[in-house]
């Protein structure tokens, strides 16, 4: 160490790293063993994960109204049990010693039991929860019928993609054209940053030791360290490029994140719209299901790769812009917090806050624009345009469908996600040995971590599910909007029939008149 002696404290810190290289190597090798002899249980579990959503979905149109109406009646039952529960306590202090007090007498505490012991605090905690049930009772008494308008979209769109299974494993297309684009990307950013000439800068230089050379001056190591090697002065590597390009490389790699960006969000802008089309050719659809496409995502995914390709571009450049407004408010947040400016830091905050919202707009604009180009062939502006203007005309029921489908999916997700990863734990953990015969135990693998293949398998099951209920959400979304055309565009004459499932046209109060017939 430069002629300095070696301390304890250096050699322990050696031995140290050394004995933490030697136990990260040992880890990462125990776990690569795991995957190796667990493989084959993990994929099995991830093909029943796959088996399990398509199924819930599948099982969605009996269980949409069932799942919805219990859940409500389940919540009004406990917020119910929560006044009688706030008001019976309220009622059991009143003889009490302390529970009058106010919050000014017992003042700040970390102890939650005072707060607890006084009147004052189950009295507050009735008054709400006896608003929030009021309010809720108001909701299920007024949009009673929205909310069997989205139950039956909900079920109708079940429908649709059992008809239309094929677009279940669409999703694997962008997945595998995201991966391309992030690996041409990173393929990119890297030729960038390590093409053209070495740079190389001095350091570790003291006053009037290398001639002409001081601290950060350019230098060639060969010549540098023949002349001036021994004054402890070093010729380090820095970078790569010539004066132009080694000036401007941010603004490259910039670029080239811009790009990355915008063909990202273009594969899935094209996920959405194959899919949008896809699922419109089913409602759209008299006879179902006589009329439905045999191909209806390949004739779609032709359709979109052939007229709407500037729509898809156009779409997901302004999504792009706004992500990459973001990058550089998040760039300029990090050099802001050596700065002590309480208001710069406030405004930055509410910057990030509002881009934030503007990009999650931009995808839900984007994201009907694509299904009502998939409806009429229109440009991305008036399609636009045409969406924003139908929803806003029906707002709450945007509202309405939107929450009991985000309930709906998650309850899925849950399901599938929760009941994969409990079996891989009691599996892989021995809980179930038990229970398994001896033939098939004798399969088991012996295993150093049995988390390792959990983890596997649960992260697995969420993004297999995930994808599985992303579709499921364009289809009611596509129905949604259909729906709202068909309602606006015809009155059920001869000339202009409804295309809705009777159950809906019930629900609304819409049917087809009946052909008069001739005499």
């Amino acid at each position: 160490m430069d002629g300095d002696n070696i301390t304890y404290e250096d050699m322990y810190g050696g031995i140290k790293w050394l004995s933490d290289t030697l136990n990260l190597q040992i880890v990462s090798q125990n776990i690569f063993q795991d995957f190796v002899e667990s493989w084959w249980i993990i994929l099995l579990a991830l093909g029943i994960a796959m088996l399990i959503s398509w199924l819930w979905i599948l099982l969605m149109r009996c269980l949409a109204w069932i799942i919805v109406w219990l859940s409500l009646l389940a919540l009004v039952g406990l917020l119910g049990f929560g006044c009688y529960y706030c008001f019976k306590t309220y009622s059991d202090l009143q003889d009490v010693p302390g529970s009058d007090l106010s919050y000014t007498e017992v003042g700040f505490t970390t102890n939650l039991n005072a707060y607890l012991a006084l009147r004052d605090t189950w009295l507050w905690f009735g008054i709400i929860i006896s608003v929030v049930l009021f309010i809720l009772l108001l909701m299920l008494l007024f949009l009673r019928t929205r909310i069997r308008i989205a139950i039956e979209l909900i079920s109708e769109a079940s429908k649709a993609v059992g008809y239309i299974t094929s677009a279940l494993f669409f999703p694997l297309i962008p997945f595998v054209l995201q991966i391309a684009v992030f690996g041409f990307w990173a393929v990119v950013a890297t030729y960038m940053a390590s093409s053209g000439k070495g740079h190389f800068k001095v350091y570790g230089a003291t006053p009037n030791c290398c001639g002409d050379f001081t601290n950060g001056s350019f230098c060639e190591p060969d010549e540098f360290n023949n002349l001036y090697g021994s004054t402890g002065a070093d010729c380090l590597f820095v970078g790569y490029g010539g004066d132009f390009y080694y000036d401007n490389l941010f603004w490259f790699q910039l670029y080239n994140l811009f790009m990355w960006f915008w063909a990202m969000f273009f594969v899935i802008a094209l996920g959405q719209m194959v899919l949008a089309g896809a699922f419109a050719s089913y409602y759209w659809a008299w006879k179902k299901p006589n009329d439905i496409p045999a191909f209806a995502v390949t004739e779609s995914f032709y359709r979109t790769v052939v007229y709407h390709l500037g729509s898809l571009a156009f779409g997901s450049l302004l999504i792009a812009l706004c992500r990459l407004v973001r990058v550089f408010l998040e760039y300029i947040d990090q050099k802001l917090k050596l700065s002590e400016s309480t208001l710069a830091k406030f405004f930055m905050k509410c910057l990030k806050c509002c881009f934030w919202c503007l990009e999650r707009f931009l995808k839900f604009l984007n994201k009907n624009a694509y299904i009502m180009v998939a409806i009429y062939g229109k440009n991305f502006c008036s399609s636009a345009k045409k969406a924003v203007f139908l929803l806003m005309r029906n707002i709450v029921r945007v509202f309405v469908l939107d929450k009991v489908t985000d309930f709906l999916l998650f309850i899925g997700k849950f399901m599938v996600v929760g009941a994969l990863g409990v079996f891989s734990f009691f599996l892989f953990s021995g809980g179930l040995n038990a229970y398994i015969p001896d033939v098939i135990s004798g399969f088991m693998p012996k295993l150093n971590y049995y988390f390792v293949p959990v983890i596997a398998v649960t992260g697995g099951s969420y993004v297999i599910a995930s994808c599985f209920f992303n579709v499921y959400g364009m289809a009611v979304d596509t129905l949604f909007l259909c729906f709202l055309e068909d309602c606006e565009r015809n009155d059920g004459s001869e000339e202009k029939p409804y295309f809705m499932s009777k159950n809906l046209g019930r629900i609304v109060g819409m049917k087809n008149k009946k052909k008069k017939k001739a005499k």
